[in-house]
């Protein structure tokens, strides 16, 4: 039994995040595209490789920001997994588009790539693949349809800043990748995001609808002696104390890391004859995929072991927590068109799938607590 509540995820500080919004504040520029904003679009920029970074409020707006950059139009069809946040679904859907529910792949969780061409139509504008857990899904053959196809790729990369596949960051394979600096990711500043930019055909008005349909930026930079109204857009700048917060866990991203990484694999090993023995699937990640030390997730036989999982580890004071229900068969999937049926795998792991207590601080004696009580519970 442990002594106090472990829970699902924790926040933590990396350091300066204090003294940075200190500075922010003394600076006397608390609102967007301060100087803290600034260093991190050049942290994403620099390591990351990417033309252009943009800090967002949240993920979800750099989403809907992708939307209106492809100029998405009611009764475009945009392909989305049916196993992902509400958000992926909802920028596009805004926008008009109606969403192809695609499945996913048994094994990563990822949009199943082998599908991918059956879903295809004339009115298909974009693949919006996303990386779960961090791990990068089929990104060459993605990209290959998507061109054989004249279509873009927006990568949902919400889970999986500095994950790679084959060698290359995720989030720089599409025209467009967002990011989540949520309470739950790797790195985080409360709520935010961010859009990176991979195609520089889409920097110019990418700044546009971010600064509320402005060219204000271009009046920033002396380029235009006032600025106006030109194009739609909304108010997407995060303020300069949550950059200031944010800029000090990205300065800290290797020590993160490796600390989630030990986590990540310490869960791994201890479980491994566990879940043999109770037939518990534990993450693939392939050869090929550098993970993002996201999260780590056990896949129980059914839903009522899942859910009695879930309740062991409760009744000792161990918070774990399932995931995605699946988008199409929810109440406004259904309205856009899904069934039950139409993506089987997901049906089959949302029911299955639990999440264990997993964050950047989470001590060893956390761990080996909620090691013990997943290898106590017992399943008839």
């Amino acid at each position: 039994m442990s002594s106090h509540t472990i829970p699902f995820n924790r926040v933590s500080c990396a350091g300066n995040e204090f003294r940075y919004i200190a500075d922010a504040i003394q600076r006397g520029h608390i609102s967007g595209d301060g100087f803290y904003t600034k260093q991190c679009h050049t942290f994403l920029e620099q390591q990351l490789g990417v033309p252009k970074a943009l800090l967002t409020t949240s993920c979800t707006h750099a989403l809907e920001m992708s939307a209106l950059l492809l100029d998405i139009q009611p009764g475009d069809e945009v392909i989305i997994p049916a196993f992902t946040f509400v958000s992926t679904v909802n920028a596009f859907v805004l926008r008009g588009a109606q969403p192809v529910f695609i499945d996913i792949r048994p094994d990563t969780l990822n949009l199943d790539e082998r599908l991918l061409a059956s879903k295809i139509t004339p009115r298909t504008r974009a693949i919006v693949p996303v990386h779960y857990a961090g791990v990068g899904c089929e990104m060459d053959v993605i990209m290959e349809i998507a061109a054989q196809h004249g279509l873009a790729v927006v990568e949902d990369n919400a889970h999986g800043l500095l994950g790679k596949y084959q060698g290359r960051y995720l989030g720089t394979f599409g025209a467009l990748a967002t990011q989540s600096f949520h309470e739950t990711k790797n790195f985080s500043c409360g709520e935010g995001g961010a859009l990176l930019i991979n195609d520089p055909a889409y920097m110019e008005r990418a700044e546009i609808l971010r600064e509320k349909g402005t060219n204000r930026s271009r009046f920033f930079r002396g380029q235009v002696d006032k600025y106006t109204w030109v194009d739609l857009g909304s108010s997407y700048l995060p303020s300069d104390m949550l950059a200031a917060f944010l800029y000090a866990q990205l300065e800290a991203h290797e020590s993160i890391q490796q600390k989630r990484a030990r986590i990540w694999q310490h869960y791994d090993t201890q479980l491994q004859s566990w879940a043999d023995e109770m037939k518990v699937q534990q993450p693939t990640v392939p050869a090929h995929c550098e993970q993002a030390y996201h999260m780590y997730y056990l896949l129980l036989p059914s839903l009522a072991a899942r859910q009695s999982l879930i309740a062991h580890l409760k009744e000792r004071s161990i918070l774990s927590v399932f995931h995605y229900l699946p988008l199409h068969l929810s109440e406004m999937g259904q309205k856009l068109g899904g069934q039950p049926g139409d993506c089987p795998v997901t049906e089959d792991i949302s029911d299955r799938l639990l999440r264990l207590p997993f964050y950047t601080e989470l001590t060893e004696d956390e761990q080996a607590q909620v090691v013990a009580a997943v290898q106590a519970w017992e399943w008839l």
